[in-house]
């Protein structure tokens, strides 16, 4: 079955993204580019080395839709098909269909709470 292994990315609306980025890398050194922040990284047990986006949106992103929240969590996640099927299968609302880019597979779900989540799977 297909997992969660870690955060991917933290997503956020506000008023001003360059602004806000401009802040954070000017007050707390987020190295930041035009998407926010990447953090590379390196897991302890097994080595391997992966990244956390940190993304500022405009407040008018229709990006976080149907959720009424300003922010959304991206978990990566192992083995995106089977656990997109295990998901279904357990009543989850799935908003989209997997979409595969160079960097990677995702899919869009909502929980209970109706906070939209961003399922990304990492290119090998």
């Amino acid at each position: 079955m297909g997992k969660v292994t870690g955060i991917g990315g933290i997503f956020f609306k506000c008023r001003d993204p360059k602004a806000i980025t401009a802040w954070y890398a000017d007050n707390l050194g987020l190295d930041t580019n035009e998407y926010g922040c990447t953090f590379e990284w390196r897991d302890m047990g097994t080595g391997q080395t992966g990244c956390t986006q940190w993304s500022p949106f405009s407040q008018a992103s229709g990006y976080f839709d149907p959720s009424p929240r300003e922010f959304m969590i991206n978990y990566r996640v192992e083995d995106i098909e089977a656990l997109v099927g295990t998901l279904k299968k357990n009543g989850v609302p799935v908003l989209d269909e997997i979409t595969t880019h160079e960097y990677g597979k995702f899919v869009h779900i909502l929980d209970p709470e109706n906070n939209k989540i961003e399922l990304w799977e990492p290119a090998p």
